[in-house]
């Protein structure tokens, strides 16, 4: 008995000291490489199963205490690379040499409608941002994909900081319903929705309702082009999909992360203009011209400038402006729980004063695996943003001021309005003294469970809201023109809207016999918008000092308004994937949706599709090109719809007007609209060629796609006659009808392509490209072959053009002695404009000699490369758009030559009996614009967007410091722009919700280019 004790104690302490010897041993050593043997720096190494990691230093090394017990997993990992997991069996007498291969790109595993799939799996269009733009500097998540995903349109439709962007994927599929993509956020389906910031107060740019966004929170972004893969969206995905993913914890490892940039701002460019002196002597020759004498008016409390350089008005406006953000992070999580939480700070100071947005917001996101068969998963955003925007009027009144006016009066207060026959107001005094401040309130979150039935089968339950509460406040001074004549205006409104959604879906993910691999999902889905809003307005005010606060005060009451409408959506969906042997791709998708929106025969759209793929690379006989890494082939086609239309446009509503009965006026109501039940959805129809290619071990990756887009049954606004009796009240317009005519096409070629040209200790990588889309309108319904929205505009949709054409007079030099004076102007004597008479009938005429240009970029595309180091980093990104055109309509006030505004540096040219070899015409008091050609511009233009250049500190240093990570960088965002455009910025437009009015620059709050310097620290 005894000697059993005691052979058991010997046992006993010899597994103890074995065991002691495990816990005590040193640190695992090693190195990680890449496939040429040069060091990796920034690894992650995890021992799987547990809390301790490390990161590789700028050599590669690393070092990591052992587990408690051998045999242990290691998990190196890094961006870029396959990961591998390496078996620890006892302690290595040297250190370990880890090579990493350099990752497939048909292993990455990317974002789809309801589900992740690897990209040699996908069969649809599918397009992802790369990680060298995603770290931009950006107040939006839409302006990431400019020059960066092939067939994505992004137009920056206003300077304002956090003010509005346009994005068409593919072409322009609608004419007057929305064409922005369906943005989907962590799940949550979102349309980019103005109505949503914006209550109907303030006056100028929208507030865009993703600058609520944190972009420093954006994991990955992933575009759906195609048919194939937008198709479970249906009624939604007819514009593409940007799919957004946020950032989550990591398994076992945790880390604290800020990072902040500051900098810079400045307008990109000034307009030449005349001086106060020049400006005089051209208002001298326009009334000189047109038999007139002019002379300086007698203006009480200050004196005009007539001989000198006067007023700078632009210089005055514009102004260097800050921007800043700080972003802090925490990523923790252990074997079942993932947690990610952030906060952010942004503040833009806009380059015109008093102009500014602001972004307080915070994330928490939380993936927790409760048990071997139920998972959790959270996502939840809340954020708060303040904007204070720039008057709609005040960039054309900054060019057409007269520089002879001053700023300010005699005893410093500011002059209010122009003596001249303008009518403007003083642009400073505006930007100073309005009020016009717009907050947004937003919650954007889920809540979803997933509970394994069975192998490879999951059921799982979304529940989510968006719910945006908006408020503006606006108030017009007596000191200014605008408040001026009402003593005082202030108006106040709000909207509040609450969209609730609700999914539930089934999937089934199983391979069989290794050659069989199937996965399929179904749902249902439903989702509820509701908005409510009101705005009061006083004016009459005794006192400034309480600007909107105290409507009461106000002697002059004005109507209240208020609004209410609501829209929900059902649906059906299913999606099966079939690969077989890893070769043979198919996909199936359908999806049926119900909308309220339309007419009660109509509202239900079905929106099927199918793709095929085929890796060609798999095959057998293919095995003997050797440098041909990878062929795939993908064929779609599909339809998808859109019912992006202002709610209860099926029914006939109501509008309150008065009516005078007996000398007595009372209230009533009449319809407005017409009914359309016949009203229904807009179908695209949509078939994809894709080649996806891989060169030299995946070193050269090439993605090529051609694409047919057919959309029918336009969902489009017809004027209803006057003589009908029916007129909106409040705006004062005649009414409109949404009707389903019409139909659009675009048709066009994709080019991505990914080189790593160098690798080893100096690394270079290039992405490239470059796209081509061709719009046309091919119906507008019978009996219509033109739309011009404004007789004033030179807008047009006309079928065989592009939308964003021009419809315009063709100039045709300057009238000289003897010529025939063909112009509509009033100046018909030499000096005058002289147009192209395209009928022939010897005068010029609207309906006989006006032309259409068609306007749409020929290409688009951008060029990025980065260049890596020790530690160094470099990344260069340009964008271009080639062909393009806008109709300069600053331009065409600038050059009228009345003399009554300011006028561009140009009419330093202008013809005079003695100047007459110019193409700018003589001074003359005619203050109508003849909408020519003259002021169509090419709006090409060559972008260097970002440049960047980073160092991040060796590991060796910061480790004594306990920091993991510490990367500074300077970058600088729009520093250079080649173009022969002569406005601000070829990349602007009038109106980015107006397709027909696109590639109009009038008065748009210009681009900025700006410089920062940032960190990035990692605990």
């Amino acid at each position: 008995m005894i000697r059993h004790l005691f052979r058991l104690f010997l046992l006993t302490g010899f597994v103890f000291t074995g065991f002691y010897r495990a816990a005590a041993q040193d640190a695992i050593t090693g190195v990680v490489k890449d496939e040429s043997g040069q060091g990796l720096p920034g690894a992650t190494v995890v021992e799987k199963g547990s809390a301790k990691y490390a990161l590789t230093d700028i050599d590669g090394k690393f070092s990591i205490p052992p587990a408690k017990e051998f045999p242990f997993t290691l998990q190196i990992s890094i961006t870029g690379f396959q990961q591998q997991e390496i078996e620890i069996y006892e302690q290595p007498g040297e250190p370990v040499e880890i090579v990493l291969k350099t990752a497939n790109l048909l292993d990455e595993v990317v974002v789809v409608g309801y589900g992740e799939q690897k990209r040699k799996d996908i069969t649809g269009s599918v397009a992802s941002v790369p990680i060298e733009i995603k770290s931009q500097p950006v107040a939006s998540v839409e302006r990431l994909l400019q020059g960066s995903v092939a067939g994505a349109v992004v137009t920056q439709t206003s300077g304002q900081p956090g003010g509005g962007v346009s994005v068409q994927i593919r072409g322009n599929n609608s004419i007057t319903a929305g064409s922005d993509p369906l943005y989907v956020i962590d799940g949550f389906p979102v349309n980019n929705d103005y109505g949503l910031t914006d209550a109907g107060v303030t006056d100028g740019s929208k507030i865009n309702p993703l600058s609520s966004i944190n972009t420093a929170d954006i994991e990955n972004i992933d575009v759906l082009k195609d048919a194939s893969a937008t198709a479970i969206y249906g009624s939604r995905g007819a514009n593409g999909v940007v799919i957004i993913t946020t950032k989550s914890g990591s398994k076992n490892k945790s880390s604290i992360n800020y990072d902040a940039y500051y900098g810079s701002q400045k307008v990109l460019r000034t307009i030449p203009l005349l001086n106060a002196g020049q400006w005089w002597q051209l208002r001298k020759d326009a009334a000189a011209n047109s038999g007139k004498t002019a002379s300086v008016p007698t203006i009480a409390g200050y004196s005009l400038d007539t001989t000198g350089a006067g007023t700078d008005w632009q210089d005055a406006a514009f102004r260097s402006a800050s921007i800043q953000s700080h972003n802090l992070s925490i990523l923790s999580g252990s074997d079942k729980t993932k947690l990610a939480i952030s906060g952010n700070y942004f503040k833009q100071n806009g380059i015109l004063q008093n102009t500014d947005f602001r972004r307080f917001s915070a994330r928490i996101n939380l993936d927790h695996q409760y048990n071997d068969r139920f998972r959790i998963f959270t996502s939840l955003n809340a954020s708060n943003t303040k904007a204070n925007v720039a008057p709609t009027a005040i960039v054309g009144n900054l060019l057409l001021t007269p520089p002879a006016l001053p700023i300010y009066q005699d005893d410093g207060t500011f002059v209010v309005n122009s003596p001249f026959e303008s009518a403007l107001q003083n642009p400073i005094n505006s930007l100073y003294n309005q009020l016009n401040e717009t907050i947004t309130n937003r919650f954007l979150g889920n809540v979803s469970g997933e509970y394994t039935i069975a192998d490879g089968l999951k059921a799982k339950i979304l529940i989510g809201a968006d719910i945006v509460g908006n408020k503006q406040n606006r108030y017009l001074p007596s000191t200014t023109a605008e408040g001026q004549a009402l003593s005082g205006d202030a108006i106040v409104g709000s909207v509040f809207t609450t969209n609730w959604l609700n999914e539930n879906t089934i999937s089934y993910d199983k391979e069989f016999n290794e050659k069989n691999k199937i996965s399929a999902v179904a749902g249902f889905t439903a989702q509820v918008s509701e908005s409510k809003g009101a705005i009061a307005e006083a004016a009459g005010f005794a006192t400034d000092a309480f600007e909107y606060n105290n409507l009461a005060t106000g002697i002059t009451s004005i109507a209240p308004r208020s609004l209410a409408n609501k829209w929900s959506l059902a649906s059906y969906l299913g999606r099966v994937n079939y690969i077989f042997d890893e070769r043979y791709l198919f996909t199936l998708t359908l999806r049926a949706d119900g909308s309220s929106k339309f007419g009660s025969g109509n509202k239900w759209g079905y929106f099927p599709s199918a793709a095929i793929g085929w890796n060609v690379n798999e095959e057998k006989f293919f095995q003997r090109f050797k440098k041909i890494s990878l062929l795939k082939l993908r064929l779609s086609a599909g339809q998808t719809g859109n019912q992006n239309i202002p709610a209860y446009q099926s029914l006939s509503q109501l509008s309150y007007f008065r009516y005078n009965f007996s000398n007595t006026t009372v209230s009533g109501f009449a319809p407005n609209t017409v009914p359309n039940p016949n009203l229904g959805w807009e179908k695209t129809f949509q078939t994809d060629f894709g080649v996806d290619l891989g060169l030299f071990k995946n070193r050269i990756n090439i993605i090529a796609d051609y694409y047919y887009k057919k959309t029918t049954d336009l969902l489009l606004t017809r004027t209803v006659p006057g003589t009908s009796g029916l007129s909106d009240f409040y705006n004062g317009q005649a009414s409109v009808v949404y009707q389903n005519i019409g139909s659009v096409s675009n048709q066009g070629i994709e080019l991505y392509v990914n080189s790593r040209n160098l690798e080893g200790a100096f690394k270079w990588n290039t992405i490239f490209i470059v796209s081509k889309n061709t719009n046309k309108i091919l119906s507008l319904g019978d009996g219509v072959d033109q739309i011009i929205p404004v007789i004033s505009n030179p807008s047009i949709a006309k079928v065989g053009y592009p939308l964003g054409s021009f419809i315009v007079y063709k100039t045709d030099g300057i009238i000289q002695e003897g010529d025939a004076p063909l112009t509509p102007q009033q100046n018909k004597s030499p000096g005058g404009q002289k147009y192209k008479d395209i009928n022939g009938d010897g005068v010029i005429t609207q309906a006989g000699d006006r032309i259409v240009v068609k306007n749409q970029p020929a290409l688009t595309g951008g060029i990025t490369n980065t260049f890596n180091y020790k530690g160094f980093d470099l990344t260069i990104f340009f964008q271009a758009s080639l062909g393009g055109k806008l109709y300069n309509a600053n331009r065409a006030n600038l050059e009228l030559g009345t003399g009554y505004t300011n006028g561009s540096e140009l009419l330093l040219n202008r013809w005079t009996p003695t100047n007459t070899n110019t193409d700018v015409k003589a001074a003359y008091q005619d203050p109508a614009i003849t909408i020519s050609d003259r002021f169509i511009e090419d709006a090409t233009y060559y972008r260097l967007k970002n440049l960047s250049l980073g160092y991040t500190f060796p590991k060796e240093l910061l480790s004594k410091l306990r920091i993991e990570n510490l990367r500074v960088y300077v970058s600088a965002q729009n520093p250079k722009t080649w173009t022969k455009y002569t406005g601000f910025d070829p990349e602007v437009s009038l109106n980015g919700q107006s397709l027909i009015n696109k590639g109009v620059d009038q008065g748009v709050y210009p681009n900025n280019k700006s410089y920062q310097v940032g960190l990035s620290l990692t605990f």
